[in-house]
């Protein structure tokens, strides 16, 4: 049993026992910034003459040789160890010698921890803020291309008011947009070296915090000891930002679900993002939209553990902390794999046009343009809802739309009808007359998509 401590026991630990409290089957996912960050601290360690150079170097060389042995498949990680601080140490100790006993000098695991962890939460934060903005692309690219492209806009899923789908898609733009600013709202928070916290109370050693902070790159060292063996703040809010981006895929989802159904046929899923059935020869299922919806529940999951296993802790490190790990780890393993194949899915993904077009016009989505015709023509808004609710009854009884009754028909329900009615509710004129900032009009809209692309190009 490779571990870092047992200099007071007399007896055996027992073997369940130490399985149980080992972390390496799961934290050997931390090795390269275990390695990261003991070459920082051998390094700070030796600036301040508590290591001489030469033990510095060996110390580094062997560290290096180890990741580049591990990284080679040469050697592997072994799970005999605690956890994958115990590993790093043992492996270096029998590679360079004495040398290797002393780089723990000023250090203990619980600020060791923190770091790699924290180490590590950063390169993903930074790895979901690229796979969003990939994301963001594909979304403008569409909204660029479908200005004109016209759909039914729902509430309660009920068709409500025609948009388009760029005005659509952009919706979508903003939630994924106001995730980036998400990640980099945590990066900066989180970006404080914990190392040289020791245990809990610092070192006697005359560490230079601030000389290893900038060594892997930290804005500075943590300010209070206590607080930065303890914290996991900023794992919880990067797993509450990761299930807020699921909960925006999960309403994607839905949606190309809906839109993908025979009853809708808004869209075609390519083939690469699509399943078929064991029974049945027709299908063609959205497999992969089903399962990113699914694995929302999993990410909300991580979230509520950690939540649940930090309520309770009181100061400073305490072993139940070790559970912030395989959760988590799950969870940004989920994230990354949902984003990289909806991202996929959303660029190959067709749309059929006119299908759409047809759905806004069946569905009553012009009815408030006639009534703000009415009001055109000097009726009172509130006796113009009444009369175009009158004709959607009408309508809904003879099987037809707006658009298609007959001047004369429309005329027995107001006489303020004229042949200036058909323009009004066309498709064109009730999207082309929203031009608000944000509406779906396309003017507006050209304007929302070069400010997207000057964000995106900065």
């Amino acid at each position: 049993m490779a571990q870092l401590w047992g200099g007071r026991f007399t007896g055996e630990t027992d073997r369940t026992a130490y399985e149980f409290n080992a972390s390496i089957r799961f934290d050997r996912r931390l090795f390269h910034q275990d390695i990261q960050g003991s070459i920082a601290h051998v390094t700070m360690l030796a600036g301040q003459g508590i290591l001489g150079e030469e033990e510095r170097d060996s110390i580094v060389r062997g560290l290096t040789e180890i990741r580049e042995a591990v990284d080679a498949g040469t050697m592997e990680i072994d799970e005999s160890c605690e956890d994958i601080h115990s590993f790093v140490e043992a492996a270096l100790i029998e590679r360079i010698g004495e040398a290797g006993k002393k780089m723990h000098t000023g250090r203990s695991r619980n600020d060791q921890v923190a770091l790699d962890m924290r180490l590590y939460t950063r390169q993903h934060v930074t790895e979901t803020d690229t796979l969003l903005k990939e994301l963001l692309r594909v979304i403008l690219a569409a909204m660029e291309e479908n200005t004109e492209t016209y759909m039914p806009g729902f509430t309660h899923l009920q068709k409500a008011q025609p948009t388009t789908l760029a005005h659509h898609y952009g919706a979508y733009f903003e939630m994924f947009k106001r995730d980036r600013q998400r990640m980099a709202d945590i990066y900066d928070r989180m970006n404080y070296c914990p190392l040289g916290a020791g245990a809990l109370a610092g070192t006697t050693y005359p560490l230079d915090r601030e000389y290893t902070a900038q060594l892997l790159d930290f804005t500075g060292p943590s300010m209070n000891s206590m607080d930065s063996v303890s914290d996991r703040d900023y794992l919880i809010e990067y797993l509450a930002a990761l299930s807020t981006i699921m909960m925006h895929l999960s309403r994607f989802c839905e949606e190309i679900i809906i839109w993908n159904s025979n009853e809708y046929q808004f869209v075609e899923i390519d083939d690469a993002y699509s399943t078929g059935s064991s029974i049945m020869p027709q299908k063609k299922n959205p497999d992969i939209a089903e399962l990113v919806r699914g694995k929302t529940g999993r990410v909300y999951g991580a979230l509520t553990a950690l939540l649940t296993t930090m309520k309770g802790i009181p100061l400073a490190y305490n072993k139940d902390m070790q559970e912030d790990k395989e959760l988590s780890f799950d969870a940004m393993d989920t994230v990354r794999d949902c984003l990289t194949l909806f991202t996929g899915m959303l660029r190959t993904m067709k749309f059929r046009k006119e299908r759409m077009a047809a759905s806004a016009m069946n569905g009553f989505t012009n009815a408030t343009d006639a009534a703000d015709y009415l009001v055109g023509k000097g009726v009172p808004f509130r006796d113009a809802h009444g009369i175009i609710g009158r004709l959607v009854l009408y309508c809904v009884e003879k099987d037809t739309s707006i658009d298609r009754l007959s001047l004369e028909e429309l005329q027995k329900i107001s006489d303020k009808f004229e042949e200036d009615i058909y323009e009004a509710v066309s498709l064109k004129t009730c999207v082309e007359k929203r031009l608000t900032l944000g509406a779906p009009g396309p003017e507006a809209m050209k304007k929302v998509i070069e400010d997207h692309k000057k964000y995106l190009r900065n």
